[in-house]
């Protein structure tokens, strides 16, 4: 049960002050009696005095037995106290409560305690159960002086100790009513000062709850210059410092989000334990994480073993560094390089940051480039081993038969002119995967480039007695293209049909309107291409029948050439064919 500083202060308070009247209540219900006696018996002293000093300057020595008893009444009913007139010889001559009869019959007072006392010391004092008057009594006397000066009589008062006692209680019912008073004053006084102490307390920490909401608008004010001032104070500060760390940190961190968001390397950070802290936008769709990864190790997000025990090297001893290969086929093949490193603070390995970089990219080129090496090396090699060759066999002599001596510079001219086709090939295509090769475009009609292109290789279908036609209809919207390498597509496509088409076949270039490009269809009657080799028709140096490729001159780089030009004019290329029927070459080219 929570129970709040303000009632707390309330009890604390109220307690005190019940100690504090309690012990007031303690100390002055005995000496207040004692008081109260005290304050009685010396009235009633003064009281009997007065009387005295009134019947010697009245009465004298002229005062009978009559006298004596009527005075007795007189006093007793004035002072309402029983009054008794006593000679110095005991003998009683007057009492406020006896009448005649009874007068004669009492007994002799000259013992009495209070009657010597007073003879001797001139008053007397004594407290005693009354067989008269079956009571317990307080009596006091003194002495009453005749006009000679002795004393001849002495009058005595007495008093009911249950008079005095009810006084006492009289006394005591107002002490305790005085504390129950001062206790329900004590009451609402504590209550009213818990209330003010603990009122600001509340406000603090009110503002203390809001402040662990993240609000730190709210300030809390107090208008004392005690502790209580200096904690406001103090909570106001630590609510400054408070908004401008998490402003700092949250800055921070939203500056590290971005990074990790913007990097296009994923990023995974673990604990101490291996399990995974935080994985970047980047790794998540790298490794197809759809799922809270936090809290997991990374053998059960990514399913990988590799990563596994990179994070294992990484934290085991003292830290380091490890770094290695994985392999992931999902969403397709990749190959991740992993760069892990240990995060220690004071002394203690703390967790891992492992760094995933795609190197798919960089395999397939420096596949690419071995494969290209190792092409041109090959396409090389043959061109001048036979330069080579023939030129060692017109050197070794043969150079004096003319007959053969013309064969052999033939030769040595068509490889030459084969070498340079390659050079220049490989010169255009490396211009244009560096992005070195600019284009000069303007809006041309398709038929332009294509009669450049029809020119060049008209002798070589002729010689194959293949037809060329060209179903250019009227009419069609000029493109916006760079004609020499629009030309050169044109050449090469063309090419390659006639390579490949028998003799006595039909070579067709037509034109359609499609959408926002033009498309040119380039389509042949020859031997046609399996299903299997589409895909890689247009990669460098890839032949279908490479015997027969290389035995027509080709140097394997051309469609691979009209391919990135057709990309960089913004177009698109596409090969369909049956073998034994003849290919359709189909390449797209923007309206101007």
């Amino acid at each position: 049960m929570r129970i709040s500083i303000h009632w707390k202060l309330t009890a604390v308070f109220f307690g005190v002050f019940a100690v504090v009247l309690i012990v007031i209540y303690a100390y002055l219900q005995p000496h207040l009696k004692e008081h109260v006696v005290r304050q009685y018996e010396s009235t009633l002293r003064k009281e009997i005095s007065l009387n005295r000093d009134l019947l010697e300057a009245t009465i004298g020595s002229r005062l009978t037995g009559a006298q004596a008893d009527l005075l007795a009444d007189t006093i007793g009913k004035d002072l309402q106290v029983r009054t008794t007139i006593i000679a110095t010889d005991g003998a009683v001559v007057g009492d406020s409560e006896l009448d005649t009869a009874q007068l004669a019959k009492a007994e002799n007072h000259l013992e009495r305690p209070e009657v010597q006392s007073a003879l001797k010391t001139g008053f007397g004092r004594s407290e005693r159960y009354s067989r008269t008057l079956k009571k317990q009594m307080l009596y006091m006397a003194l002495p009453l002086a005749a006009e000679s000066g002795s004393s001849r009589w002495i009058v005595r008062v007495a008093v009911p100790v249950a008079d005095i006692a009810s006084v006492e209680v009289n006394v005591q019912k107002i002490i305790v009513a005085a504390v129950m008073i001062a206790l329900a004053a004590s009451i609402l006084l504590s209550v009213l000062i818990s209330f003010f102490i603990s009122k600001p307390l509340s406000e603090m920490a009110a503002v203390a709850r809001q402040m662990a909401r993240g609000d730190f608008s709210r300030r809390a004010y107090a208008r004392t210059s005690d502790e209580i001032g200096d904690l406001a104070a103090a909570l106001s500060y630590m609510a400054d410092e408070i908004k401008a760390t998490v402003g700092k940190v949250t800055g921070e961190q939203a500056k590290l989000e971005a990074v990790l968001s913007s990097m296009a390397d994923g990023v995974m950070v673990t604990d101490e334990k291996g399990r995974i802290v935080l994985i970047n936008p980047s790794l998540r769709r790298m490794l197809l994480v759809d799922e809270a990864p936090e809290g997991k190790t990374p053998i059960e997000v990514i399913r990988n073993a590799a990563v596994q025990e990179i994070v294992s090297r990484t934290l085991g001893g003292s830290g380091g560094t490890a770094a290695g290969e994985i392999q992931i086929v999902q969403p397709h093949e990749r190959s991740l390089k992993v760069n892990g490193v240990s995060v220690t603070r004071a002394g203690k390995v703390r967790g891992t940051v492992l760094v995933f970089h795609d190197i798919t990219e960089l395999k397939r080129l420096e596949r690419v480039r071995r494969d290209f090496v190792a092409n041109v090396s090959h396409e090389l090699r043959t061109p001048i081993a036979n330069i080579r060759g023939y030129a060692e066999t017109l050197m070794s002599g043969a150079l004096e038969d003319k007959e053969h001596a013309k064969d052999f510079l033939s030769v040595i001219y068509q490889e030459s002119g084969r070498l340079a086709r390659l050079i220049e090939d490989i010169l255009d295509l490396s211009k244009i995967e560096s992005g070195a090769m600019t284009l000069a475009c303007s809006a041309i009609p398709v038929d332009a480039p294509l009669r450049r292109a029809c020119v060049i290789v008209e002798n070589q279908a002729r010689q194959k007695s293949i037809v060329l036609r060209t179903e250019i209809p009227e009419g069609l919207p000029q493109v916006k293209a760079d004609e020499m390498r629009l030309s050169q597509v044109f050449v090469n496509l063309l090419d390659n049909a006639i390579k490949f088409t028998p003799e006595g076949g039909t070579v067709t270039v037509s034109a359609v309107h499609d959408g926002a490009f033009i498309r040119i269809d380039v389509i042949d009657t020859g031997i046609g291409i399996p299903e299997k080799d589409l895909p890689r028709v247009f990669e460098r140096f890839y032949r279908v029948d490479k015997a027969h490729a290389r035995d027509l001159g080709g140097t394997g780089l051309g469609l691979s050439i009209v391919k990135h030009i057709v990309t960089i004019h913004g177009g698109d290329i596409r090969v369909s064919s049956m073998p034994g029927r003849g290919s359709t070459f189909s390449f797209t080219i923007p309206l101007a």
